[in-house]
This record gives structure tokens, C-alpha cells and sequence, in this order.
């Protein structure tokens, strides 16, 4: 999304939400559902005239007379932090795909309770006899599994006064991308520092007592197998005995095999391969080979997805190319890992700094006037966002080293 973009864009509805706390600074968009359309016209003439400006339509002074204004440097920044939204919003990623995204109201620690409670969907339907009570489910919501919370995350951007004077549209171009990006990167930081370590797979995910490592005790047939068809066999069969609190099965159909960029071509072969062929002994004999030759339908591609995660190469600095991860998709369960946004403020949210000065004299101020001491302009971008493992049955993982 580009300054000229935006001109359409301020016409849909307003993205934006109000401030957390009263001396936050200056919100750079107005209140969600409260447009002011004169204040919408006024964002669309602002980012037509740094369009214009950008594409040498306009000279540069024209913008240094425009921050002479007393509005024009909140438009500025709105179009900005729309700017900023919309790149955002255009970075797709990878947690969606193996984590869950919730909500939550306030900064006070949540109360989660385990997703396949004792009683609930997973158990079967008990005989009700003629003139008996239908049976209560045993324990429901009371099986409290942990809590969390969510948290700020945030960074701020000092401008000189004499950058701004200089050549302000250049220098703040790629600003927008810059946040959205850092702002993506912290969600993905916050979801993998809960299943990779500086080993590999989480020592306090990835165990015995959770019987989701793929290794011999836990039903495979081997320990911390490399990924190929044969480990993600036994991958998908140490998910596959799971249970829930009354010992039955969990179904998951849809899982997520999230790998490192080592990893990648491996994984593309085995998924995208039109067939599977398949040998084993003892059995019926083929063309006196001694084994059985089986070509299947490659029906893994239809039930699992790939994800590419830079972050396993760069947390676990031991491991961190042989290792990979099963996940179930969010949509088959509660999934395992929760990655949570605080209720009106899912999304980065741009501010700029009020000026701190006045002009002898008299006459208006306006951020771009900047900082008293210093004449820096201060932008700051606020992210709240908190994780926490929810159940590690919906997860399995492998160091890919073929030992214990």
C-alpha cells in the first residue's frame, strides 16, 4: 500500500481504536466508529498531496509549508500508520497455520482449561433409561491448565529536526514497512519460544510424561527420526495415541509439518510426489526381489501442510536443521500453542509524540515543531500480544538425529 492507495482506503471503515492510556501521546487515526467525514475528507487530500508529492507532481517545499499547519502532521501520521496497518495485514504469517489466535480483555492473567475436558465432546453418549435424568458431564470446566497473559511490545523512532527539514517523505518511506514487519516478526518470536530450544524441539513440551516426542516409548519405531515417509509415519501415529481425560481417542485429521529451511526440500519432495512407492519382507514375492512393491496415491498431501519456520535454525543452535514438528491444524482442535491479542487492539497501532514547547509569541504547535530539548520527532508503534502452550497432545516433534 502506497500514499496514493490510501486514498480510497480512508473512505472504508475506520481501523483504528482508542488509546490505552491518557498520556499515550496523540493517536494518529480517529475512534472506531466514530469517522468524522470532514476529518476523512481532509486524510484523503493529504494523502493525494504526499502521492503527488512522491511522484514529483509537487516540489518538496510544498510539504515544508504543509507542517507549518496545525492538523497536517496528525493527517501525516495517520497515513502512516494506515500505511503501516495495511502492509501488516499483507504479511501472511506462519503461526496461523499450527497455533491459534484469541482474544482476550484485559492485561489480567486468563484462565484456560484444558481443550478435551473429561465428559465433553471426546466421550461417548451414556443410556439414559425412561424417567432418569440425563447425566451431568463429570468435572466439566473444572480442569483449570494454566494461565497467561498478554503484554505490551512497542518501540520508538526519533527523527532529528533537520532530517525532517531535509527530506521528510523520503526518510519516513519505508517507516510503515519497517513496524509492520518488526510487528510480525514479535508474533512469531512469541510462538516459537515455546516449542523450539537452543536443542531443538522444548524440552518442556516435547517429553516423555506428554508422550508427544516421536521416539520408541512413546509408539514409534524409532527415536527421533530423520523426517522422511517412514518418520512421518511414526509421527503421525505418536499423535494418533493420544487420549483425552476419559482415554479416548482424539481425532485429529489435518495436521501442519512445520520444518526448517534445511529441511524444505525434503518435506516438498515427500508431500508434493504424485506417488508413494513402498517396499517391505517378509511377504509376497515380486519379480524375485524378495519384498513387496507397493505404489500408492500420494494421500499425504491431502492431509498435511508444510510451514517453513527461519526461527528453528535461529533459536536452536544445536539441532536446529535435522529437527522437525507436527502440529494440529487450529480448525481440529484447541491446538497447542495460543497466540493471544488484547480485545480492540489486535493490530499495531501508530503514535506520534505531543510537542513539549512554545513559541514566544504565541501561535500554534504541532509535533513536527519536535521534542524542546532536542527538536527530535517521536514516533512510538505499540504491539499487545501474549502465548502459552495450551495442551501438548496436539503437537509431536522429532530432533531428527536418529538416537534417543
Amino acid at each position: 500500500m502506497d500514499f496514493l492507495e490510501v486514498i480510497e482506503s480512508v473512505r472504508a471503515e475506520d481501523a483504528s481504536v482508542q488509546t490505552l492510556f491518557g498520556d499515550a501521546g496523540d493517536r494518529t487515526q480517529t475512534r472506531r466508529g466514530q469517522v468524522n467525514q470532514k476529518y476523512m475528507h481532509k486524510l484523503s487530500e493529504t494523502a493525494k498531496f504526499l502521492g503527488e508529492i512522491k511522484t514529483g507532481k509537487r516540489p518538496v517545499y510544498h510539504l515544508q509549508e504543509a507542517l507549518s499547519t496545525s492538523d497536517f502532521p496528525f493527517l501525516y501520521a495517520d497515513v502512516l500508520d494506515r500505511v503501516m496497518l495495511t502492509r501488516y495485514e499483507g504479511i501472511i504469517p506462519d503461526w496461523t497455520q499450527y497455533a491459534v489466535r484469541r482474544t482476550v480483555r484485559d492485561f489480567r492473567p486468563q484462565e484456560i482449561s484444558k481443550p478435551w475436558m473429561t465428559g465433553t465432546g471426546g466421550s461417548e453418549l451414556q443410556v439414559v433409561k425412561e424417567h432418569e435424568e440425563y447425566p451431568e458431564a463429570a468435572n466439566f470446566g473444572e480442569l483449570p491448565l494454566t494461565t497467561w497473559k498478554v503484554r505490551k511490545y512497542g518501540r520508538r523512532i526519533g527523527l532529528s529536526w533537520e532530517m525532517i527539514i531535509n527530506d521528510l517523505n523520503n526518510e519516513l518511506d519505508d517507516l510503515p514497512n519497517q513496524l509492520a514487519r518488526s510487528a510480525r516478526l514479535t508474533e512469531s518470536a512469541r510462538v516459537a519460544e515455546l516449542f523450539i530450544s537452543s536443542t531443538g524441539p522444548a524440552a518442556a513440551l516435547y517429553n516423555n510424561t506428554n508422550k508427544n516426542l516421536i521416539n520408541i516409548a512413546n509408539g514409534a519405531s524409532a527415536n527421533n527420526p530423520p523426517l522422511s515417509i517412514s518418520g512421518l509415519q511414526d509421527g503421525l501415529l505418536v499423535m494418533a495415541n493420544q487420549v483425552d481425560e476419559d482415554g479416548n481417542p482424539i481425532y485429529i485429521d489435518a495436521v501442519t509439518l512445520v520444518v526448517p529451511p534445511a529441511l524444505e526440500v525434503i518435506a516438498n519432495n515427500i508431500l508434493n510426489a504424485l506417488q508413494i512407492e513402498l517396499t517391505s519382507a517378509p511377504g509376497v514375492r515380486d519379480s524375485g526381489s524378495g519384498e513387496t512393491r507397493l505404489i500408492v496415491n500420494n494421500w499425504l498431501s491431502r492431509r498435511v501442510s508444510l510451514v517453513v519456520d527461519r526461527n528453528i535454525p535461529r533459536v536452536a543452535l544445536t539441532n536446529g536443521n535435522t529437527s522437525w514438528f507436527l502440529f494440529a491444524s487450529p480448525g481440529d482442535s484447541n491446538g497447542a500453542i495460543w497466540l493471544g491479542f488484547l480485545q480492540g487492539h489486535e493490530t499495531p497501532e501508530l503514535f506520534i509524540k505531543s510537542p513539549n514547547a512554545r513559541r514566544i509569541g504565541g501561535g500554534d504547535v504541532n509535533p513536527m515543531d519536535g521534542d524542546f530539548d532536542t527538536d527530535s520527532i517521536h514516533y512510538k508503534v505499540r504491539h499487545v500480544l501474549g502465548s502459552t502452550i495450551v495442551d501438548p497432545r496436539g503437537t509431536a516433534a522429532s530432533r531428527g538425529t536418529g538416537v534417543v
